[in-house]
C-alpha cells in the first residue's frame, strides 16, 4: 500500500480516537459541574419529592458510565437530546446557530487568510526593512489586545462616532446578503485582527526557512527578481506549514468566537452555549462542546492530510 494512504488512514483513525476522548472529557466535565440540575429547573421552592421524581425522570440517578453511553449512542444516531430549560430539540436549536457561526467564520476567513499570506510575502520581500518591521509591530499589537477590548474600540469609532455599522450584530433569515454583511462587519474585523498576526508571522517564518535552500540560491543566481523567487519557488514549498497554521486559526474562528458573539449579541453557537451554561442546561453544553471539538479536530485533521499530500518525499518515494 502507498505510504500516503497508510498515513491518511492513520490520521483519520487518530481523529476518531481524539473525538471519542473529547466526548469522555466533555461528559465528565459537565457531570462534575456544581449545583443540582433538578433544582435549577424546578426552582428553590420545589419539594424534595418533586426533585427526586425529576432526577429519576432525567436519569440523574443512573451510574455515570451508563448515562455516558446512553448519551453517546444518541449522538451517533443524530439525537443530541432535549434542552432541559425549554424542552426543545437541541439539534433543531443548534442548526440555525451553527449556520450563523459558520457564516461569521467564513467571512472572517475570506478576509484574514489572503491578507495574512500577502502581508507575510511582503514582510519576506522587505525582510528587516521598514515594511517588515511595521507589519510585525502592528500585527503583534493587535494580537496582544483582548478581543473584547478590540470590539469595544471598533464599536466606539465605527458604530457610535462614525455610524458606519451597527453596534449589535442582529441577524435573521429575512435579511439580504448585504444587510447580513453590514451587521457582521465589526465582528469580522475583530476576528480578522485576532488571527491575522499568527498566520502572517507563520507565513513569513515558513517562507524564510525555505529561502535558505540551495535551489533558491540557484534561482537568485539566474537573475530572477526577488518577488518572482518568493512567488514561484519559495511559497509553493512552504505550503504545508502555512496550511497548518491557517487551519488552526480557522478552527479558532469557529470554536473561539464565544467572546465576540457575546460582545455583539450575535445569534451563534457561542452565545447559545453561554446562555445555557448560566442555566446549567447540561445536555446543551455537552452538545455544543462536542460540536466545537469535532470542528477543531476535523480542521486540524484536514491540515495534517494536506501536509501529507504536499510532501514530495511521500508522493514520490524512492
Amino acid at each position: 500500500m502507498h505510504p500516503i494512504i497508510i498515513l491518511v488512514v492513520q490520521r483519520l483513525a487518530l481523529g476518531i480516537l481524539l473525538l471519542f476522548a473529547a466526548s469522555i472529557l466533555i461528559f465528565a466535565g459537565t457531570t462534575m459541574l456544581p449545583g443540582d440540575v433538578a433544582q435549577q429547573i424546578l426552582g428553590q421552592g420545589a419539594t424534595p419529592e418533586n426533585l427526586a421524581n425529576l432526577r429519576a425522570e432525567l436519569g440523574l440517578n443512573d451510574p455515570p458510565v451508563s448515562r455516558y453511553f446512553s448519551w453517546l449512542g444518541g449522538v451517533l444516531q443524530g439525537d443530541l437530546g432535549t434542552a432541559l430549560t425549554n424542552g426543545r430539540d437541541i439539534a433543531d436549536s443548534i442548526g440555525g446557530r451553527l449556520k450563523n457561526t459558520m457564516f461569521l467564520a467564513f467571512w472572517a476567513a475570506v478576509i484574514s487568510v489572503p491578507l495574512a499570506i500577502f502581508l507575510g510575502l511582503l514582510a519576506v520581500r522587505y525582510k528587516d526593512k521598514f515594511p517588515d518591521k511595521l507589519i510585525s509591530a502592528v500585527t503583534l499589537t493587535t494580537i496582544s489586545i483582548p478581543e473584547f477590548m478590540i470590539g469595544y474600540i471598533l464599536v466606539y469609532w465605527l458604530a457610535i462616532k462614525l455610524r458606519w455599522f451597527p453596534s449589535v450584530a442582529i441577524m435573521n433569515d429575512s435579511m439580504s446578503l448585504g444587510e447580513k454583511l453590514n451587521a457582521i462587519a465589526i465582528p469580522v474585523m475583530v476576528l480578522t485582527l485576532v488571527v491575522l498576526a499568527h498566520m502572517m508571522r507563520m507565513t513569513r517564518a515558513a517562507i524564510l526557512n525555505v529561502m535558505q535552500s540551495a535551489y533558491i540560491e540557484t534561482a537568485e543566481l539566474k537573475g530572477l527578481r526577488m518577488l518572482t523567487v518568493i512567488r514561484k519557488h519559495a511559497f509553493p514549498n512552504a505550503v504545508a506549514p502555512i496550511v497548518n497554521v491557517v487551519m488552526i486559526n480557522m478552527a479558532y474562528l469557529v470554536v473561539g468566537v464565544v467572546v465576540v458573539e457575546v460582545v455583539f449579541a450575535y445569534p451563534g453557537m457561542g452565545q447559545y452555549l453561554v446562555d445555557h451554561v448560566s442555566k446549567r442546561d447540561v445536555p446543551v453544553v455537552q452538545a455544543c462542546g462536542l460540536i466545537f471539538a469535532a470542528v477543531y479536530i476535523g480542521l486540524n485533521l484536514i491540515a495534517d492530510i494536506v501536509s501529507i499530500l504536499t510532501n514530495p518525499r511521500l508522493r514520490h518515494p524512492k
